[in-house]
């Protein structure tokens, strides 16, 4: 089994999608370990408010099978994959560390995920993981939240329905 974190967002009725991941998450791997959520901008396109979260798990299939998975219910849940690669989305699922695993390969999965740069990936995975060491530079998620610049990315916490 391996321990991953992943990064959840939406800025498409978050209030409706998130939730509804998160329970076909744990219905696929049982329990589950859910920070808190936050709002934030949107990052790389002009579009509505994000609200992300991360979700620590254990699962026994590989990077590539679940990235798989989680595109699947990405799509289940009416993420469109047609339009621009950065633009609105009802769930964008990313694993964002997989055990100690370092992917820098073709296509889109990457490990750790360089998304880890900002506020709405690392403030959450901190919150759950907080001694969880980043693999290539060995510090702390703790550690890498508490040295970053804050204002530059402004997060609001944000009460998800159970």
């Amino acid at each position: 089994m391996a321990r991953v974190y992943l990064s959840l967002g939406s800025n498409i009725e978050p209030q409706h999608y998130l939730p509804a991941a998160l329970a076909e998450l744990r219905q696929a791997f049982g329990p589950i370990t859910v920070s808190p959520a936050y709002r934030s901008r949107s990052v790389g396109f002009d579009g509505a408010d994000f609200v992300n979260l991360a979700v620590g798990l254990d699962t026994p299939l590989s990077p590539a099978a679940l990235n798989d998975w989680l595109h699947a219910l990405e799509d289940r849940h009416g993420r469109r994959r047609d339009g621009p690669r950065y633009s609105d989305r009802t769930l964008d699922l990313d694993i964002v560390f997989y055990d100690a695993l370092v992917i820098d390969g073709p296509g889109h999965l990457q490990l750790p995920r360089k998304e880890l740069k900002h506020a709405f990936v690392l403030r959450p995975i901190a919150d759950i993981a907080p001694d969880f060491r980043h693999p290539i530079s060995g510090q702390r998620m703790a550690e890498l939240w508490a040295t970053f610049p804050v204002e530059r990315e402004p997060l609001t916490l944000e009460p998800l329905p159970d």
